[in-house]
């Protein structure tokens, strides 16, 4: 996993993190390259490495499908899951300081699964999902129990354009006292996007104040589309 991590390490954290926390997300290009894209896309019909597969469709999620990864996850996931982690974990800290918010997470991925289990939350959220023409992905937020760390990432892995159409990457902010923001992302294959699971902070004219957020995916208008996505907290089923 030495090129994985040499290209995480080769990223200015220090530009990442400043735009992560001022606007609560931020695309990071081209961290997986094609061959590993196109790995992760082949073994999602033909792998025993996943614990579950929900059809959006049957919980009114949207339309598509997504499978949860069992533990031991590939290595590649394992090394990105915590690599990432313990970059960003400033910044979930920075804003729980900044809300006057009590909880603080640990700087090593292993001590956070390690809070996850102390609290019954034992099964892996890494999940990968697929959508075709027409698929979509409702707005909503990835908690998963009482635990959870407020920043998680996504992985692109087909081409924009190229395997599909529309399948723009949703944001939207809840500011207070105030209509919804909407951002549209048109991340390429093999970029990663990190981005808020619940809220940041913003400052205000009278100090730091919550901007809850949620995301989604529009619908495909043709083509296909997978995505990895890396939740850093265990859940409880």
């Amino acid at each position: 996993m030495e090129n994985i991590v040499s290209r995480l390490l080769a990223r200015d954290w220090t530009v990442i993190t400043r735009e992560l926390h001022d606007k609560g997300f931020v695309i990071v290009p081209d961290l997986l390259n094609q061959v590993e894209c196109d790995e992760l896309v082949a073994a999602y019909g033909v792998d025993n490495r996943y614990r579950k597969t929900i059809v959006m469709e049957r919980y009114r999620f949207g339309l598509g499908e997504y499978k949860y990864f069992q533990y031991p996850l590939p290595e590649l996931i394992t090394t990105i899951r915590e690599k990432v982690y313990a970059l960003i974990a400033p910044v979930a800290n920075q804003w729980m300081e900044e809300l006057n918010m009590d909880r603080r997470f640990p700087a090593s991925h292993a001590a956070m699964r390690e809070l996850c289990q102390q609290h019954g939350q034992m099964e892996p959220t890494v999940l990968i999902l697929k959508y075709n023409t027409g698929g979509f992905n409702t707005l909503h937020q990835d908690l998963y129990g009482e635990i959870y760390f407020p920043i998680q990432i996504v992985l692109l892995l087909d081409q924009v354009d190229q395997d599909y159409t529309g399948g723009e990457f949703v944001i939207t902010e809840q500011i207070p006292r105030a209509q919804s923001k909407v951002n549209v992302l048109k991340p390429k294959r093999g970029d990663m996007i990190i981005f808020t699971t619940n809220f940041r902070a913003a400052k205000g004219s009278k100090g730091y104040y919550r901007v809850h957020m949620k995301h989604g995916v529009s619908p495909l208008h043709k083509g296909h589309r997978h995505s990895l996505g890396i939740i850093f907290h265990d859940g409880l089923s």
